[in-house]
């Protein structure tokens, strides 16, 4: 059995907005405390794997700092690319293009951000990198420190539920998703919690 929990990072600076691979604010003081607080004292895994963006990244190194734990980078869990959104809040989305927004959220598909990442290609890649993380740390307990979009392409993946489907999922800051592969494949055990798995 092959555990990979996967955690949000937490609130960046600059709060709420659209930040794809082309924005790399760092976590905000809120952000860290978001994070320490979700996972605690535990010492629950044995590889840490990290976005390359700095709001995962820095949380990454600094947890395994202090556990002794190997942290490693992988760049396709990096966020979805969101074109001429990125670094805008979803309320200035709304009043400046109330139709763009509407109409991604109808079809996030078809109706990408000008200038967007392509939502198959975004699935494929994070599914690549969800198997090769599976399979270079198989029989291990993994904690992979990623995005919200991310950890809604490996619910799709996982559930092999369409793309269209993958804005319908709430991610937290700092919320925890479960998921196990063994020799009957992957399950999803739990998603978006506030602390880490039981």
């Amino acid at each position: 059995m092959t555990l990979i929990d996967f955690i949000r990072h937490g609130e960046p600076e600059g709060g709420r907005l659209y930040r794809g691979a082309a924005i790399d604010d760092p976590l905000s003081e809120k952000g860290w405390r978001q994070m320490w607080q979700a996972v605690g004292e535990s010492r629950a895994w044995d590889q840490l794997v990290s976005s390359p963006l700095q709001r995962c990244h820095a949380f990454a190194l600094a947890l395994g700092k202090k556990h002794g734990l190997p942290v490693s980078v992988e760049q396709d869990f990096r966020e979805v690319g969101f074109g001429s959104w990125e670094g805008r809040s979803p309320v200035d989305i709304q009043q400046q293009a109330p139709g763009e927004y509407a109409a991604f959220y109808a079809d996030p598909v078809n109706n990408r951000p000008p200038g967007a990442e392509d939502l198959l290609d975004f699935g494929r890649r994070v599914a690549g990198a969800m198997e090769r993380t599976a399979s270079t740390h198989a029989g291990k307990r993994v904690l992979v420190v990623a995005h919200a979009g991310v950890i809604r392409a490996t619910l799709g993946h996982v559930l092999q539920a369409p793309p269209a489907a993958w804005y319908r999922v709430k991610v937290d800051n700092a919320g925890f998703s479960r998921f196990a592969r063994d020799e009957r494949g992957w399950q999803l055990i739990c998603h978006n919690l506030p602390g880490i798995p039981p």
